[in-house]
């Protein structure tokens, strides 16, 4: 058993709850959200009359210029029979009619954001609900794709019953390309499971996934890389092919100059460094440099055959031009171009031009140390995957350079993204509150469309992996963020997370938005309620964005202080532990019963919901994360109380009584580490249902395990999932145990009581060795 079988069973908040819908449902909102209908994106054009039609099993289709087995027809069957049970006739008479018609130029688009409004008309559809009748027009069958998909997002179910909202639909995108980024580059998802993915994207009306797959592909011209889980080409193209299937890009995704420890950790490409001690960026001016590249760009290419775009990422290439060594000189050279961007710029008009000549359109970001006057040496081909402002913008665009709008679902928190913020007094550390995902991605994509200074053609909105979160945290800002590049007008973050809750999880599933706000606010408090300090576990930091450090800088790590190792003598105690400690055990208690109902919640909606289940499932296993945490926190500070009444005792001449207290201690450190290995149990057997094990070996490769020289992510820490929890890994307990313990035995036998002889191996992740009798709290 576990000591403190404890789980609050709070009464559900019901004024957030009525505060979040009052605020959603106000008089501007869009007219298909008042009338109770959840559509993301927002389609452009919507004139509703003031009744609902009756919808559901026993419509037919009527067909022209549709092929019967059309992937439209086929993907709004299987959602209507998937999501709500309703079958379609397949006869000639039915209860209603949806006629569908395919013609190009049949449906006009207006005023758009993209000046490619041929790419924008190919995605339109046209459609007009009637009493009896649906009809539906797209200028091609992507377009018909989306509409049918808005058709099955408008179904309303009351009871037994559906509806649908009477009135015209006229739409089309704002932006051509609205794509996600996909971090696959510290775990790998199954096949099936990225197909779900692409699926998923398309129901939203995403058209690009880029994935960053790293060592996850088996490269045939780099096998050095290849970790023990890989995708092999043939399956790449699998999934490229998917994705085409359902208009969704499949985009690779590759790291140059720098980000590129995944390469140069091995020994076969040391040689390729910038700087022989780091393996962060590689050296530019080095022609193996460019070989090794075109060889995996060429690997990825032949995998993804009928692809239309490759990201190049030149994200963060901090060291461009600085290197003056025996391996890499860089200096010389960036001398002689007049700067160090202007060899940034010879380096992409490289790499670039590979892609360029095979056919491929090359998304980059043309970032840092790129100067505005550096931007005329790159070829106007490309694409620029962010917007930097009315510095670079207009010179990008004078160039013929189109951009997109760059935003995040997901930056650098840990457990789960900041969709909503904890407010300040519910915090140990005072730190400045983040802007919620959903309301930063709305302001930065508004932001550059108003500001008409860029070309722009799309967004992407990521999910960086480099905390080792869950991508299911992530489909909330990936849905939110590509439907406000759909539909850049007239948007409410509230009534974006409101839509994307009832189509993601189904109207059945009760106080989403409360979920969303305890995940994050758990989230925040997990973080914010350990300390940090200098790492004397790993390897210091090469550098950063302002240069390189000499010597290099100590890395960090959290952690938290220990109970203090009563005296040998009296077993006294420093009191200063709970003192220090009093605001992080009082926030602690509030934490607890937000957790309980969190948990009580997931399991409430875990029951309801009917599609996408895995992810709350995957939410579950957070929160259990979560609550971990909270009973560590807790029982260190029982064990400070156990201490202190060991003295006590040891003052008032009850020596049984002070060794009771210091096994009761000891029995409490042994039940942190056991619901350590609980948590950890449970989110590997939950995460590993969609990702392949993190394993040092398998499939005949082994895993380089080297930690990237510049940038800390915490997925790189341990081989296996442990790195959720490598914080508690790092804290000195097993030796504290052993110190308490000693001291404990020692007062023992001088007071003529038994010895104990246990074994603790705080480290030890994998077996659970069984509670101590009689040790229970509570």
């Amino acid at each position: 058993m576990i000591l403190g079988g404890w789980r609050s069973v709070a009464k559900l908040p019901l004024i957030v709850a009525m505060a979040w819908t009052n605020a959603a449902r106000g008089a501007e909102n869009p007219a298909l959200y008042d009338r109770g209908y959840s559509v993301l994106p927002e389609p452009q054009v919507v004139v509703l009359t003031k009744r609902d039609v009756s919808f559901g099993s026993g419509w037919r289709l009527e067909l022209a210029g549709v092929p019967p087995r059309d992937v439209a027809l086929a993907t709004f069957q299987e959602d209507l029979k998937t999501r709500f049970g309703i079958t379609l006739s397949r006869g000639k008479w039915g209860r209603g009619v949806i006629r569908l018609k395919v013609a190009p130029h049949g449906v006009a688009i207006s005023n758009a954001v993209d000046s490619n409004r041929a790419a924008l008309a190919q995605q339109a559809y046209w459609m007009l609900i009637q009493p009896e009748s649906v009809e539906i027009r797209a200028n091609s069958t992507q377009g018909l794709f989306y509409g049918l998909g808005t058709l099955v997002q408008l179904v309303r179910q009351e009871g037994a019953k559906f509806f649908l909202p009477a009135g015209e639909i006229i739409d089309w995108p704002d932006l051509e390309l609205r794509a996600i980024f996909w971090d696959d580059a510290h775990h790998l998802e199954r096949l099936s499971e990225l197909k779900r993915a692409i699926r998923q994207a398309s129901f939203f009306k995403i058209n690009g996934f880029a994935i960053r797959l790293e060592g996850h592909f088996q490269y045939r011209r780099a096998a050095a890389l290849v970790e023990p889980y890989a995708l092999s080409p043939a399956e790449l193209q699998e999934l490229t092919n998917y994705g085409l299937h359902y208009f969704v890009q499949v985009i690779p995704y590759l790291d140059a100059p720098a980000h590129d420890a995944f390469i140069l950790k091995h020994l076969e490409y040391a040689r390729l460094r910038e700087y022989p001690q780091s393996d962060y960026e590689m050296c530019v001016t080095n022609p193996d440099t460019y070989k090794l590249l075109f060889g995996m760009v060429q690997d990825l290419l032949a995998a993804n055959m009928g692809g239309k775009y490759f990201l190049l990422s030149t994200d963060e290439p901090y060291y461009v031009g600085l290197a003056s060594n025996q391996q890499c000189d860089e200096a010389t050279q960036a001398k002689a171009d007049g700067s160090v961007g202007r060899l940034l710029a010879e380096f992409i008009t490289k790499a670039a031009g590979y892609l360029h000549e095979r056919g491929r359109a090359v998304i980059f970001w043309g970032e840092y140390p790129l100067k505005p006057a550096d931007i005329e040496h790159l070829p106007p081909y490309l694409v620029n995957g962010e917007v930097y402002g009315p510095e670079f913008d207009p010179v990008f665009k004078a160039h013929g350079i189109r951009q997109m709008v760059y935003t995040s679902t997901e930056g650098e928190e840990p457990l789960f993204p900041e969709y909503f913020t904890a407010v300040a007094w519910e915090k140990v550390h005072a730190t400045k509150l983040p802007t919620m995902r959903v309301n930063g991605m709305v302001s930065e994509i508004t932001s550059a469309v108003e500001r008409r200074q860029a070309d722009l053609m799309g967004a992407v909105i990521a999910g960086w992996a480099d905390e080792g979160l869950h991508p299911e945290t992530f489909w909330a800002g990936y849905a939110t963020g590509t439907a406000v590049a759909w539909h850049v007008e007239n948007l409410d973050p509230r009534i974006l997370l409101d839509s994307f809750f009832n189509l993601f999880y189904g109207s059945r599933t009760v106080l989403m938005a409360r979920v969303y706000q305890l995940m994050s606010e758990e989230a925040q408090f997990w973080a914010d309620s350990w300390e940090w300090a200098p790492s004397s576990a790993r390897k210091p930091i090469f550098g950063n964005s302002d240069g390189v450090f000499n010597p290099p800088k100590s890395a960090r790590d959290q952690t938290i202080a220990l109970p203090p190792v009563p005296a040998p003598s009296d077993l006294s105690v420093n009191l200063e532990w709970k003192k220090d400690n009093d605001r992080r055990l009082q926030l602690v208690f509030k934490y607890m019963l937000d957790n309980g109902e969190l948990i009580d919640l997931l399991k409430n909606n875990l029951g309801r919901v009917k599609i996408n289940r895995y992810n709350l499932e995957v939410f579950a296993s957070v929160a259990e994360i979560y609550e971990q945490n909270l009973w560590m926190i807790l029982d260190l500070g029982r064990i400070d109380t156990l201490l202190n009444s060991a003295e006590d005792a040891v003052k008032k001449k009850r020596p049984e009584d002070a060794v009771a207290a210091l096994d009761h201690a000891l029995a409490l450190a042994e039940n942190i580490r056991q619901r350590r290995n609980l948590a950890l149990r449970q989110v590997t057997v939950t995460w590993y249902k969609s990702w392949y094990p993190r394993v040092e070996a398998a499939n005949g490769r082994r895993f380089v395990h080297v930690l990237d020289d510049v940038q800390d992510h915490p997925p790189d820490r341990t081989v296996d999932l442990s790195y959720l929890f490598y914080r508690e890994l790092l804290l000195p307990l097993g030796d504290w145990v052993r110190k308490v313990d000693s001291v404990r035995n020692v007062f023992a036998l001088e007071n003529g009581l038994p010895a104990r002889n246990d074994h603790f191996d705080w480290l030890d992740t994998k077996i659970l060795l069984p509670a101590k009798a009689g040790a229970g709290l509570d």
